[in-house]
């Protein structure tokens, strides 16, 4: 005999006392047979069941009763109600945690290879590092996608946010705006983390690459060394480069941001649709190195430019720490006040990219859903 309750919501409220009904059942459909209904609401019933088996076959005896406030923590009392909303309290910290650590893991890894590349020559030419650049996003995105969804980039939360609102944050615009911005504070925090852990690691060898090249930290010409915090145009490295700095404007920069940023965002978007028949139950692991490796190609071509950012927390966190390691106006606003960029062209440009990959994926994909994706 197995005995546990079972809650059925019901349009009006049951008063109490019992019913006792017997009824025969077969095992085939009795899984079909009883709905569950939603604890959180109000209106329900609880039934006590037991189930016999005999000779002449198998039955269901079915208590009814109406719920008390001390029934599952209270149904009636709204204790279940509260219960819910302490689990999606939990699984929405578990996701800013989590965002923290994906956007901790890309400073480590793609950050930390311009400190490498630039103070030791560890990475030769920008390939090697947008390589980097490119496992660290895909092992970022790994570590933390079942927990938050993995965007790790507040472009591509105010993507979500402004196209598929419902896939992260729900129905609720309010909610889903405040959850939004408490997303891109956890970005933040992973970021200023990062930087901080890459000054405390690599902070010699800055020192000793400054030291070597005669840089001053915080005066002229020291974006040299910054540049491995905050990102600058044109890039600092390349210093034998035809162009100069006036060569690379701020608006151009900015657009250069968007630009990318943009594609980025296009190709998570239609990888992701769930209409998208390229990417079904077998292929859909590969999404995280596909959007590395979208990453790591946008670096080498668009690096020499603009350092190619694409994510204003990966930029402007470890930007803080170098404004507060020394390099002062260097890292922020920078020699030519310029720091907005690596944040308004990623915002704007990777809801766009968002926008066309919906756009496309109406016009061209299929209209039934894939099974697997999404």
């Amino acid at each position: 005999i197995v005995q546990r309750p079972v809650y059925f919501c019901i349009m009006e409220p049951t008063e109490g006392g019992s019913t006792d009904k017997h009824h025969p059942i077969d095992y085939g459909t009795a899984r079909s047979s009883i709905a569950l209904g939603d604890l959180s609401e109000r209106k329900c019933i609880k039934v006590m069941c037991s189930l016999e088996k005999s000779r002449d076959g198998a039955f269901i005896t079915c208590r009814s009763s109406a719920c008390r406030s001390d029934d599952n923590g209270g149904v009636n009392g709204g204790g279940s109600h509260d219960h819910k909303e302490s689990l999606d309290l939990r699984k929405f910290r578990r996701a800013l945690l989590a965002e923290a650590l994906g956007t901790f893991i890309i400073v480590i890894f793609g950050v930390g290879s311009v400190v490498t590349a630039v103070t030791t020559g560890a990475q030769a030419g920008i390939w090697q590092v947008a390589v980097v650049w490119g496992f660290g996003v895909t092992l970022a995105i790994l570590c933390t996608a079942e927990a938050s969804g993995a965007h790790l980039n507040p472009a591509v939360t105010m993507a979500f946010l402004l196209v598929r609102q419902n896939d992260s944050f729900g129905y609720q615009k309010t909610h889903a705006s405040i959850k939004a911005l408490l997303y891109v504070a956890a970005q933040m925090s992973g970021a200023i983390l990062g930087g901080v852990v890459n000054l405390a690691l690599f902070g010699e060898t800055i020192a000793a690459f400054e030291r070597l090249n005669n840089i001053e930290r915080g005066a002229s010409g020291s974006e040299r060394s910054a540049m491995v915090f905050g990102e600058y145009y044109p890039n600092p490295a390349f210093s034998d480069s035809p162009f100069k700095a006036g060569d690379v404007s701020t608006f151009q920069a900015m657009c250069i941001e968007a630009w990318g940023t943009c594609v980025l965002c296009f190709v998570i978007f239609v990888l992701t649709h769930p209409r998208n028949p390229v990417l079904g139950e077998n292929s859909r692991p590969m999404v995280p190195y596909f959007i590395g490796f979208t990453v790591a190609c946008l670096i080498s071509l668009y690096a020499p430019l603009t350092q190619a950012g694409w994510n204003p927390a990966r930029d402007f966190g470890p930007r803080l720490v170098a404004a507060a390691a020394g390099w002062g106006r260097i890292a922020i606003p920078g020699p030519r006040g310029g720091f907005w960029v690596y944040i308004v062209g990623p915002l704007i440009g990777g809801p766009v990219g968002a926008f066309l990959a919906e756009g496309f994926a109406h016009i061209s994909l299929p209209e039934e859903k894939v099974e697997g994706v999404g």
